[in-house]
């Protein structure tokens, strides 16, 4: 199968948050109706995917759609598999949900939560090639040293003042942890069919 599902859904998420951000700049939509809620998602389930795309702040956007675009680019060096993609895709409305797991996140918007995905699924990717494993490890290793250091389940929500806004560190470990388990579960699938033996032939 093609290799190019990965970069398209790298930059298919790029082009929808751009497509969210000029919908909320123009008022075209009130950012209300985009952002994710806990205490509205249900009423609002839309949000599950428009929350991960919307920004507030466009140098906020432009650096979340560089770091997707630079996972893009890495993904397609590494022939990411449709399957990868797919977790990705998988992972965009689900890390957002699991928000409701992380007590004290009231409401959540920004691609953070999938380019975490991204860079999880590329990690479990590479982990599992030899001539990659080296890169692998710097992935994942870098990517569990990040988390731990954000601690988003002790701490979902902090001030950023480089940003100078509260982030949502919450969204980054559902984000990668949606990533890594998509990922895992979709080769695993993937193995097991690949594995089964076909059907006897008629006679």
């Amino acid at each position: 199968m093609s290799s190019r599902a990965w970069p398209f859904a790298c930059l298919l998420l790029i082009a929808a948050s751009a497509a969210v951000w000029l919908l909320a700049a123009s008022d075209a939509v009130p950012p209300e109706r985009l952002i994710w809620r806990y205490d509205g998602w249900r009423q609002q389930p839309w949000t599950l995917w428009t929350g991960p795309l919307l920004h507030l702040v466009l140098p906020h956007a432009v650096a979340n759609g560089l770091a997707l675009a630079a996972l893009a680019v890495l993904g397609t060096a590494l022939r990411a598999p449709p399957r990868d993609a797919l977790a990705l895709l998988l992972a965009w409305p689900l890390a957002t949900w699991a928000l409701v797991l992380v007590p004290g996140v009231g409401a959540s918007y920004g691609l953070a939560g999938a380019v975490h995905a991204a860079a999880a699924i590329l990690a479990v990717r590479t982990l599992q090639q030899a001539d990659t494993r080296v890169l692998g490890l710097l992935l994942a290793g870098g990517l569990l040293i990040k988390l731990r250091l954000e601690r988003g389940w002790a701490v979902p929500i902090a001030f950023d003042s480089g940003w100078a806004f509260n982030v949502i560190y919450a969204a980054h470990l559902t984000g990668a942890a949606a990533g890594a388990v998509l990922a895992l579960t979709l080769e695993a699938l993937h193995r097991l069919f690949r594995r089964r033996p076909p059907p006897p032939a008629a006679d």
